[in-house]
């Protein structure tokens, strides 16, 4: 018998060998041993090195020993580096309870990053007296009204919401509570058209969707109200929460607030322009973004998105023309803005005059969208305010609440 002759009977009786002993699923030309295809080069030179000192079985369980310990190692490699994703998913789940950073409402004239503190600026919460005086003024005008938009006993102030994901999950729960409260005004009704994924700037550039063949958010609020069974005519009031995704692409403070100052201009102007008689817009930013486990909108972009809105109301104040809600000077492109509710605080450190705390159960997976009691705290905050506050208790209740 020939050399070559001896190496075919002995390959042909090793993988008979490991075919018997362990297994193996011949099809095809493959072969595997417990769902793992054998690296033939491996047995060969298993084979070559020892196959005229052992026998094919002996070489075969040396072989399926090197591959128990190879596939050993890798669970352990798989198992100490799904430790680590836990550990890290662990941590980022807890997020920070807290950041240090001041609510603008109590950082009064101290600085932060060049801006002073205060909802109107230079540590102020309340509206400088001319316009506040100017807001009255605009508040005044809001009455029930027709579907033409004419004055009626029987008609209609619609409230409408507009903004993000968490923008209607909070306000859609201000809607609910509000609807049964027994102090709500008979003529006012509330429409939530805020939409998912609808950012600031995907409000501000509907062009874009259309581009892509999308659903702009602007025919969706359009269908909203007529749904709700008002007009397009009695819409007069707004809340307007705001804010760009993953900020961070869009450069730190005050570039990713001033793109959201830039895109809410824009997005007031087509307000006024579809609902000529909307007077007041009260708007509010974020909710405390310590706990976020993505870069969607984390601390400290959800807390600098608060001076967007004080740069509006300034830049208001000052009289840019396309912030203008006075006819008296020049063409009306905006309704007037208020601040709404302020929403944030510092995690767990309980803020002053309400101690609002924002606890990681408040909010869901993400550390980002509230939870159920997340949206609970929104909607309360929401609730109180329209109904206490002086710019919005006239036209939000009931006389005899008033």
């Amino acid at each position: 018998m020939t050399m070559e002759s001896q190496h075919r009977i002995g390959r042909t009786l090793l993988f008979t060998c490991l075919a018997s002993i362990l297994g193996f699923g011949l099809q095809a030309g493959i072969c595997t041993v417990q769902g793992q295809v054998i690296d033939w080069p491996k047995v060969r030179q298993l084979y070559r090195g020892g196959l005229q000192r052992q026998t094919p079985a002996d070489r075969a369980k040396e072989y399926l020993e090197r591959v128990d310990q190879e596939r050993h190692q890798k669970r352990l490699q798989r198992s100490r580096s799904q430790s680590r994703l836990d550990r890290r998913a662990a941590s980022a789940a807890k997020g920070k309870e807290t950041t240090g950073l001041i609510p603008l409402t109590e950082l009064g004239e101290s600085n932060y990053k060049g801006q002073t503190g205060g909802l109107y600026g230079k540590g102020g919460n309340m509206p400088p007296a001319a316009h506040l005086t100017a807001a009255k003024k605009e508040l005044a005008k809001i009455e029930p009204l027709d579907a033409d938009g004419k004055p009626s006993a029987g008609g209609k102030i619609v409230l409408i919401s507009l903004g993000m994901s968490n923008t209607t999950q909070e306000f859609s729960k201000f809607k609910e509570l509000t609807d049964v409260d027994a102090d709500k005004s008979p003529n006012l009704v509330i429409v939530d058209c805020a939409q998912g994924g609808m950012a600031a700037q995907q409000w501000a550039h509907p062009e874009s969707r259309m581009r892509k063949k999308r659903r702009p958010p602007w025919i969706t609020m359009a269908e909203r109200v007529q749904k709700a069974g008002v007009s397009p005519a009695q819409v007069q009031v707004v809340w307007i929460k705001q804010a760009q995704p993953m900020p961070a692409r869009l450069g730190e403070f005050p570039k990713h607030a001033k793109s959201i100052q830039r895109d809410v201009t824009i997005i007031l102007n087509k307000l006024k322009e579809k609902f000529a008689n909307l007077r007041v817009a009260y708007l509010s930013s974020r909710i405390y973004a310590g706990y976020a486990t993505t870069g969607l909108n984390p601390e400290p972009y959800a807390y600098e998105s608060a001076f967007a809105v004080r740069w509006l109301i300034e830049e208001q104040i000052k009289g840019k023309p396309e912030l203008n809600y006075d006819s008296a000077r020049g063409e009306v492109k905006s309704p007037l803005l208020l601040w709404g509710p302020y929403l944030w605080a510092d995690g767990v450190k309980p803020r002053k005059g309400d101690n609002l705390v924002w606890k990681r159960e408040d909010f869901r997976r993400d550390g980002t969208h509230p939870s159920e009691s997340g949206r609970k705290k929104v909607a309360d905050m929401l609730l109180k305010f329209f109904k206490n506050h002086p710019t919005a208790k006239r036209w939000f209740l009931k006389r005899s609440a008033i």
